[in-house]
């Protein structure tokens, strides 16, 4: 396991790594939730910097030091990234979830064992949807969901999947509308064009 320092980053400083890298973005965004928001959080302005992603994911890991964390997991795209380097500072094995004929699965050999200690790690939340997804993968091998982390959890509640609390390095209380009620439609805001992810 990595040397992984006991002293947390504060949300504050989290936020300062997201709006450094230009993360934050306001206008009116179409999630892949289908929801409508005036923000959104394009992780790969994170990501695309090595040294934030370890840092980040190093704070993920903090979290679940002493949880005996046998697997970690995340649904692709950018939970490629972030179970690997959950996984390096854990000093265990990271794989993930994509999709095969719109379900979430795994492929390229991974497999879970029954009762493996999982961790699920996932970059930006809105309702949870792949998470819910990634959950269903790992229970249907009977593995264990001892913690899911997320970098974001933008839903301004807390999440909880099947029993088991999310931790998030950042927490935001971010609009979110119905495409049909949405705030942003009725004062003809046109869509700002933008990658539809941040679920």
């Amino acid at each position: 396991m990595e040397n992984l320092d006991k002293n947390l980053m504060s949300e504050s400083e989290i936020k300062d790594i997201f709006i450094k890298t230009g993360a934050i973005l306001h206008g009116h965004f179409l999630l892949t939730s289908g929801l409508h928001s005036d923000t959104y959080i394009e992780k790969f302005s994170v990501l695309k910097h090595p040294k934030f992603t370890e840092i980040l994911c190093k704070e993920m890991a903090k979290r679940y030091i002493n949880d005996n964390v046998e697997l970690v997991i995340g649904p692709m795209t950018g939970g490629i990234l972030l179970a690997h380097e959950v996984g390096k500072a854990l000093n265990t094995q990271a794989i993930f979830c994509e999709r095969e004929n719109e379900k979430m699965t795994l492929k390229r050999g991974f497999e879970i064992q029954k009762n493996q200690r999982i961790l699920i790690v996932e970059d930006i939340v809105t309702t949870g949807g792949s998470i819910k997804e990634v959950v269903e993968v790992v229970k249907s091998f009977g593995g264990n969901i001892i913690g899911i982390a997320m970098l974001v959890n933008r839903s301004g509640k807390e999440l909880i999947f099947d029993g088991v609390k999310s931790k998030a390095l950042l927490n935001l209380n971010v609009s979110t509308y119905k495409a049909d009620e949405c705030e942003l439609c009725k004062k003809n805001i046109p869509l700002t064009k933008r990658g539809r992810t941040g679920k």
